[in-house]
């Protein structure tokens, strides 16, 4: 339905509109204090947040497939591979000085930057198109299915790949440590004829 037919606009929101415009409030509040805070552990747990309103929004847009989607894709598996890592990496679990930059001026930049072109394409692409929030589930999951798997399975499969290559490295950062740790000071191991020279020497 285009805008000019829609019997009611945008300066008459009904109590899914004002629903949505809160849930969104929430989802920005949640994802600006994810990047804002120096506790890894709270960042995940803000993100679960902040993905979970996405989902929320998804379903008052009637799109309950991809609401699901959201739910057991980022807050069900990319959470949990986030917490695995920071596990894995003996992350620092109280407030960390090392979590904070110094090029918090240029990441705030890029990141508006970013969000200002993200605005002007999706605002361009649906100028004249309403959607019905009262009315039927937009869309099917075998239209979505074809899509996904006709349009975008390159990127979908990148993305599996990458994630994967973001586990491999926590486990491998996560061993090494552990060998550091291990390692006693000065690279000699215990019980080797150095060590055991150099203890007979301060006898």
């Amino acid at each position: 339905m285009s805008l000019a037919a829609a019997p009611h606009g945008f300066l008459s929101p009904n109590g899914v509109e004002i629903a949505f415009l809160l849930v969104g409030l929430t989802t920005f509040g949640a994802a600006l204090v994810t990047v804002t805070t120096r506790q890894l552990v709270h960042a995940a747990l803000w993100l679960v947040v902040a993905l979970g309103g996405l989902a929320v929004e998804y379903l008052l847009l009637t799109a309950e497939f991809i609401a699901w989607v959201q739910v057991l894709i980022y807050v069900g598996s990319i959470v949990v591979l986030l917490l695995f890592g920071l596990m894995l990496t003996k992350a620092p679990i109280g407030r960390s000085p090392d979590a904070d930059s110094g090029n918090r001026w240029a990441a705030l930049t890029v990141a508006g930057a970013a969000a200002a072109a993200l605005v002007w394409v999706v605002v361009d692409a649906f100028r004249t198109t309403w959607i019905d929030l009262g009315g039927a589930a937009a869309g099917s999951t075998k239209v979505t299915g074809q899509s996904l798997f006709q349009n975008w399975v390159l990127p979908f499969e990148a993305l599996s790949v990458l994630l994967l290559a973001a586990l491999v490295g926590a486990i491998v950062l996560s061993r090494k440590a552990k060998a550091d740790a291990a390692s006693p000071a000065g690279g000699q191991v215990p019980g080797s004829r150095s060590g055991q020279a150099d203890k007979e020497g301060v006898r």
